[in-house]
């Protein structure tokens, strides 16, 4: 009988946990469970014997890999994975996944609810903007940047998106203009919403040269990941342009420094909130295991991220 270690330090909901046991166990397979761990070494000792984690924003890095002596398959529940060691997975025969679209609505609900925070000016009780008629921009146009198309549209708002990965015809057919590259898009837009992974082409790509290049009254917004902003680039703008505002769910290392100097042009919230909801923590948690069984049960590689 398969293993399969559910290890959240942030753990899923009930009902969800529920749910996924339920999938496992119709399968034939065992379900564990580690939820609010705070030792790594309570992790180490879990793995040992699983044959699949889930996990959420846990850490899989070479340690835990090694430590699995059967481990076959890790699936994060979200889209993000750079907090899986892709390459000690590779190398040990591990297939590591993700669980693409399944919180997307809610990172763009909360993307857009950022705007609107952001366009009233954080809600202080002064005179701000509506959103209706202003320029969105979507830096990637994943799962996540169409969801928030979705819904800027109901807004009246005039979309546009950069991604050098996704063919211009399928942006286009979502009634959206495809612009040629990042800097047109930064110059073109007065909101910019972030939707790419961190990885080494994206850390610290948003910097000065793009973010001075946006209109008056300036919205960037991230619910993407901190590494892909250059927080110097950052506070330079802060400092040179009095206009320009801020919003994240990801918290920039020097966020109290900027919280103080910038208080009304900058908001993060305490800790990365875009996927939790109810209805996203159900979601992407049930396809992991959906995941992990037509793993084992077909070979089904589909959302497999380290091949």
């Amino acid at each position: 009988m398969k293993k399969i270690l559910v290890a959240t330090e942030k753990p899923f909901a009930k009902a969800a946990v529920e749910s996924i046991r339920q999938i496992i166990e119709k399968s034939g397979c065992e379900m564990a469970l580690l939820e609010n761990y705070t030792l790594k070494s309570d992790l180490l000792q879990a793995v040992k014997d699983a044959d699949a984690i889930i996990i959420r924003s846990d850490i899989v890095d070479k340690d835990v890999i090694e430590a699995a002596g059967k481990l076959k398959i890790v699936v994060r529940a979200g889209a993000g994975y750079d907090n899986i060691d892709l390459e000690s997975a590779t190398k040990s025969g591990v297939v590591a996944m993700n669980t693409p679209g399944q919180n997307s609505n809610a990172v763009a609900e909360l993307a857009i609810g950022m705007m609107v925070y952001a366009a009233r000016n954080l809600f202080n009780g002064t005179s701000g903007s509506e959103l209706r008629g202003k320029k969105l921009g979507l830096h990637a146009f994943g799962y996540v940047g169409k969801a928030v198309a979705t819904i800027a549209k109901g807004f009246g708002m005039d979309i546009y998106a950069f991604d050098p990965f996704v063919d211009k015809a399928v942006i286009e057919a979502e009634g959206i203009k495809c612009l040629a590259s990042a800097e047109e898009l930064y110059s073109t837009c007065q909101y910019v919403s972030l939707h790419m992974p961190a990885n080494a082409q994206t850390k610290k790509s948003i910097n000065y040269d793009l973010l001075s290049r946006m209109p008056k009254g300036a919205t960037l917004v991230n619910t993407a990941r901190k590494e892909v902003v250059d927080e110097e680039s950052l506070e330079k703008m802060f400092t040179d342009r009095v206009d320009f505002k801020y919003v994240s769910d990801v918290e920039p290392d020097r966020k109290a420094a900027l919280m103080e100097s910038f208080s009304g042009r900058f908001y993060t919230t305490p800790k990365k909130i875009g996927a939790q909801t109810s209805e996203a923590n159900n979601n992407a948690g049930i396809a992991a295991a959906k995941q992990i069984i037509a793993f084992f049960e077909s070979g089904d590689k589909t959302f497999q991220v380290n091949k």
